[in-house]
């Protein structure tokens, strides 16, 4: 193959990648309609071939995180220590703020034990994958953005164990911790290990420039997986989910409830601690949005499909709330233009 083919060829997954991007919301409600309409029609077939589904649910988990944790570059979370106070303060959000609002909020509107968790779990991962995206969009600093994205993404498998165990004496759920533990450390740290050494590989083979053009793929890999886990999620749950469709409203609330309350104090909060509108930029997407595919892949290994069901349905307010706060980059850009 020629050096022409091969750039047609990357051009054209750039293309397909920043298409599928453009188009989240849309293959996102693809899938779930898809699969739930399938197995509205064909209800027993899942549970006569459980097995299968279960397979094919871990190749489809192991599909999406693994090239997430190539893109990953674990060399810039050393750069904490010039300027710390972004991602510090993105911590913050992630591990202190975003548990109390909640847990105020499954308080008030999810009573199904099972929903609980699933909401507190992805909840707790912060950092969508169009996070760095969104940075870039709004002209904010990429370099704080990726290094708070993997910082947050580095204390996941540490922090979560904890919450998760202190969230089943709270609500009487049994958690697997033993379960909990091991998964984490398949989903999260084998893949994150995998990634860092087919990342080095590449670079070496193709140094960083022919890595660089590779990322497309990755992301790409990553996105229509999550888009096949979804459906699959919905496609197991049709009927159950047909019987609890208020589940479904009741996401909705709470996940537009927590994007409002979360980019209003953070917006307030970063101007008042003296970041300016770049800083604020590199960590706002990362502290709001949630890194679903992981929690889709935890929720369904750790627990059942039914924990899974808010991660697969919050990218739908997600996606909307995170483009609307685009749109309002002027005024942001204004309100902290005195920021020194």
């Amino acid at each position: 193959m020629s050096a022409k083919d091969i750039e047609k060829k990357i051009g054209s997954l750039e293309r397909i990648a920043r298409h599928i991007r453009k188009y989240l919301l849309l293959y996102s409600l693809i899938a779930i309609a898809f699969g739930w309409v399938i197995g509205i029609i064909t209800p027993h077939f899942p549970v006569a071939h459980k097995s299968f589904f279960k397979s094919s649910t871990i190749v489809l988990v192991f599909m999406m995180i693994y090239p997430m944790m190539i893109n990953l570059n674990i060399n810039n979370i050393p750069k904490i220590i010039k300027k710390p106070k972004p991602v510090l303060m993105s911590l913050f959000y992630n591990f202190i703020v975003t548990p109390i609002i909640t847990y105020f909020l499954v308080k008030i509107f999810i009573h199904d034990p099972s929903i609980a968790l699933g909401v507190f779990l992805v909840m707790l991962i912060p950092g969508s994958s169009m996070s760095i995206g969104y940075t870039g969009l709004a002209e904010g600093n990429i370099e704080v953005a990726t290094i708070a994205l993997g910082i947050n993404f580095v204390l996941i498998p540490f922090l979560l164990p904890l919450f998760i165990h202190f969230l089943g004496k709270q609500y009487t759920i049994h958690i697997p911790l033993k379960i909990f533990i091991v998964t984490i450390i398949e989903v999260l740290i084998v893949p994150m290990i995998l990634g860092d050494l087919t990342r080095r590989l590449l670079i070496k083979t193709r140094g960083e420039e022919g890595f660089l053009k590779l990322k497309p793929l990755f992301s790409t890999i990553t996105m229509v997986s999550m888009f096949l886990i979804v459906g699959v999620i919905f496609y197991m749950k049709a009927e159950l989910l047909l019987e609890k469709w208020r589940i479904l409203i009741i996401m909705a609330v709470v996940t537009i409830i927590y994007l409002f309350i979360m980019l209003s104090i953070i917006t307030w909060i970063n101007k008042k601690a003296g970041l300016n509108y770049e800083e604020h930029m590199g960590i706002i997407f990362l502290s709001t949005g949630k890194n679903n595919g992981t929690a889709i892949a935890i929720a369904i290994l750790a627990f059942s499909p039914l924990v899974a069901i808010p991660a697969a349905t919050l990218p739908l307010f997600q996606i909307i709330f995170l483009i609307g706060y685009l749109y309002l980059v002027k005024p942001i850009k204004n309100y902290y233009k005195h920021t020194k």
